[in-house]
């Protein structure tokens, strides 16, 4: 019964003690170094089922894609094929990391951006050359996303 009396502190109870278990969670076999300023990093295709991707590498290359070495970033420990064409190269399963410049995606970006607006344009030229003065044809281009409930103006 003695020990029923005996009280314990109110600093021995403090939540201090119970801390948040960790969490493990699986490695990422694509890690990367971070790309220098100015550039954007991302992994391409090289090989794919055990068949060089000849057509996808060229075609990354000629638009303006480097491939990153591992000699670029000393000390570090990131996957590097050993040998072959590409060997030094950071690389992992069939893909290489490369390099673009953010000047080239913005160019890259503003092109493709371009070509959709000229396509947008030639069809509501088109539906508008065809449309009858009777029944005239809205071209206006609206996008509304809702979760449920009431629509509100």
């Amino acid at each position: 019964m003695q020990n029923d009396k005996i009280k314990t502190s109110r600093a021995s109870q403090t939540r201090a003690n119970t801390a948040k278990k960790t969490v493990w969670t699986p490695p990422s076999s694509l890690d990367a170094p971070p790309a220098p300023d100015g550039y954007h990093h991302r992994w391409i295709r090289a090989e794919s089922m055990g068949f060089d991707d000849t057509k996808n590498m060229a075609g990354k290359l000629r638009s303006g894609y480097e491939l990153v070495r591992a000699d670029e970033y000393p000390g570090q420990d990131y996957p590097v094929l050993g040998e072959g064409k590409y060997k030094g190269v950071i690389g992992v399963g069939g893909l290489l990391l490369a390099r673009i410049s953010n000047e080239l995606v913005k160019s890259r970006e503003e092109y493709f951006n371009k070509i959709t607006q000229d396509k947008d344009d030639a069809v509501d030229n088109d539906l508008l050359k065809d449309q009858h003065p009777s029944m005239p044809i809205n071209s206006e281009r609206q996008t509304r996303v809702t979760f449920g409930g009431t629509k509100k103006s």
